[in-house]
């Protein structure tokens, strides 16, 4: 986002240092998930085979999708925590929220799989080995288990971990449908409960996806984060100091998990002198950094009516003066 240079302003530099959970403990968080899934996506594909339950191959073929997604979530953390350079000056922590968006992006096509084959079971049933998928659907159940404990505990902005949790937690609701289904076809001879629980598990993952597409989508927007209000952010900073006479042109954006940023114009009394700046521009990024987790403000000064609105810019929307 272009700023004028021209006047007076102050950086907050934190952006790089908020990546910690992206380095070294996600990267192995993510690769024990994948190599736990991928064993079970085997074992699971097989059952399903052999038993013919279809909630076994649709949690099989969901499994195949989220080792995909976990791999491409580890790789996203990987790549995350490299260093910023001179093409991309925020570093590559937003491929951790493109991950998640594209993580959630192939549950709607997952679902549209289940759906139908589920539909296509009920009109021409098919014979179930019911012991062979109860056993192999607790297993699975376990092993999601486990996985999902493993990814438990992420910082709730981080979507890439927050999509590699949203596939396992399909897993794990599918792995719970493919074991009542096989008690329902054991017990009570009832060969429908496997495709009805499988669209039923679909309809709980469509809307974890959509979800995650949402939030996923707002941040790659720039959406102002969840739980600002940039009238309130404006109101704060203009009590901060008397020498304060206006705050505008205010953007608050979030690049990836723990990295929120803002710009800002102030335009300071016309007898404020150099300390009032330097002042001011500490107590700014304090409040920011207090209030609303902001560690990486530009602030411009302005030594009058601002220039952009003199230039015929900046005028619509709520963030002009």
């Amino acid at each position: 986002m272009p700023h004028d240079h021209s006047h007076s302003h102050g950086h907050a530099h934190a952006h790089g240092h908020d990546h910690d959970h992206l380095e070294g403990g996600s990267e192995r968080k993510l690769l024990f998930a994948f190599v736990v899934t991928l064993v079970m996506l085997v074992a699971e594909a097989a059952g399903g085979v052999v038993s013919g339950s279809l909630a076994l191959l649709a949690d099989a073929g969901h499994m195949l999708v989220d080792a995909l997604a976990l791999l491409l979530a580890f790789l996203g953390a990987r790549f995350a925590s490299r260093p910023a350079d001179a093409r991309r000056t925020y570093g590559y922590g937003r491929i951790e929220v493109l991950a998640g968006f594209v993580n959630a992006l192939t549950q709607f096509a997952l679902v549209a799989f289940i759906v139908y084959e589920a539909v296509q079971r009920l009109f021409h049933p098919e014979p179930i080995l019911s012991g062979v998928m109860l056993v192999v659907a607790i297993l699975g159940l376990l092993a999601n288990v486990v996985v999902l404990r493993t990814l438990h505990g992420h910082d709730p902005d981080d979507m890439n971990m927050a999509g590699a949790s949203l596939h396992v937690l399909g897993d794990l609701l599918g792995s719970v449908a493919a074991v009542l289904a096989a008690l329902a076809v054991r017990w009570l001879a009832w060969n429908w409960a496997d495709p009805v629980l499988s669209i039923l598990v679909s309809m709980l993952i469509l809307r974890s996806a959509w979800s995650l597409v949402r939030r996923s989508g707002h941040i790659l927007l720039e959406g102002t984060p969840e739980g600002v209000d940039l009238g309130d952010v404006q109101r704060g900073l203009l009590e901060i100091d008397d020498v304060i006479v206006d705050i505008h042109h205010v953007h608050v954006w979030q690049v990836t998990a723990g990295s929120r940023m803002a710009t800002l114009h102030a335009e300071l009394s016309p007898a404020a002198e150099q300390a009032d700046q330097a002042r001011v521009l500490t107590a700014i990024k304090q409040l920011l950094s207090e209030r609303w987790r902001v560690e990486h403000a530009t602030v411009q000064f302005d030594p009058g009516p601002c220039p952009d609105e003199l230039e015929g810019c900046g005028k619509a929307g709520p963030h002009a003066r």
